[in-house]
């Protein structure tokens, strides 16, 4: 009776580690939109630390150096979006009135039963209800959006004024024979996220500059409305900036199918130079992420947390090769390990 009592006991450390388990999980479902914004605002100090550490470097208290990079960046989307919407909204409206006249070119040369199918479908009154509820709502979104940008940059100063002290206080709890690994851990994944964020930007800068030229110079409509989406689809490598190929394509259609043809071409290859030359550049070899790994993060970071969780899948993927071999070497074995890393230093 003694021997099976035993089999079934549970010890207690166990038990405990299965309700913190439990609690964390709970913690995530309630909090995760939270926790989101916090991983976000990490994201953005790591990023803006090596300005405030410049800035120290010349005399400028860490407090007050942290506020004002904080505070610049937040001028600068400002400035962007107060500069870019005068143009959107004309680009909008010049939009609204080619896609007009192209639905009446369509109607034109279709079939009589096709044009007669439109007109029935097409006589009703617009609900002013609902399109005032639509407007409210989009109201609320854009309230929402800039509350939470605000206390992302908000916490962005605090962890780049009190990063270093949080982090030292976060890392006592780690038994003392592993902390030099997780300081080790730590390291590379702030090195993997500063290349990350770095990259993107620039890779999105770019991408942005080279539609928005060639755009122009084909009379595209709406240029810089679709240079822009092509640099915020940009930061989804691999697969973003060939999704925002289709409404560029589309609206090239309105001047000729010519211009359609060469806008596809042209998109395709800028994708491939971003790819395969441009990108590689950028990250300097320090994000080391085959395509097939992208597009595997991406779909599980936007299935767990959104566009968001997309975003921050990336830098997380890129930061198993550390992973590897400061914790799992001992069990996957040396020569695993080393086979890992001469097929990354063979695909950089």
């Amino acid at each position: 009776m003694s021997e099976s009592r035993r089999i079934i006991d549970i010890a207690p450390a166990a038990l405990i580690k299965v309700i913190a388990a439990i609690i964390l999980i709970w913690m995530w479902l309630q909090l995760w939109q939270l926790l989101m914004v916090i991983v976000v605002a990490c994201v953005l100090a790591i990023t803006l630390y090596p300005a405030v550490e410049w800035l120290e470097r010349r005399g400028i208290p860490c407090s007050l150096g942290a506020t004002a990079v904080v505070v610049v960046l937040a001028l600068l989307i400002v400035w962007f979006f107060w500069v870019t919407g005068a143009s959107l909204s004309g680009q909008a409206r010049m939009l609204g009135g080619r896609v007009m006249e192209f639905e009446r070119t369509v109607i034109e040369r279709a079939p009589p039963w096709i044009t007669d199918a439109m007109r029935r479908n097409g006589t009703g009154v617009p609900d002013m209800s609902a399109l005032a509820g639509y407007a409210v709502n989009a109201g609320r979104l854009a309230l929402a959006a800039v509350v939470v940008a605000a206390l992302a940059l908000i916490l962005t100063i605090y962890l780049l004024i009190e990063g270093q002290q949080t982090y030292a206080w976060l890392v006592a709890y780690a038994p003392p024979a592993h902390r030099a690994r997780v300081d080790v851990t730590a390291r590379e994944a702030r090195r993997a996220i500063l290349a990350y964020a770095v990259g993107n930007v620039a890779t999105s800068v770019f991408a942005t500059i080279f539609v928005l030229v060639c755009l122009s110079l084909l009379r595209v409509p709406a240029a810089l409305l679709l240079a822009l989406l092509a640099g915020i689809f940009d930061f989804v490598p691999v697969l973003g900036f060939i999704c925002s190929a289709l409404p560029a394509v589309l609206l090239a259609l309105t001047v000729s199918p010519a211009v359609a043809i060469t806008v596809a071409a042209l998109y395709v290859g800028y994708h491939a130079l971003e790819n395969y030359w441009i990108g590689p550049k950028v990250y300097g070899g320090r994000l080391r992420l085959s395509n097939l790994a992208v597009i595997l993060a991406f779909a599980v970071g936007a299935e767990i947390g959104g566009i968001v969780g997309a975003l921050l899948a990336l830098p997380i993927a890129a930061m198993y090769p550390v992973v590897e071999n400061v914790w799992l070497k001992e069990y996957l074995g040396r020569d695993a390990v080393e086979t890992h890393r001469r097929i990354e230093r063979r695909g950089a």
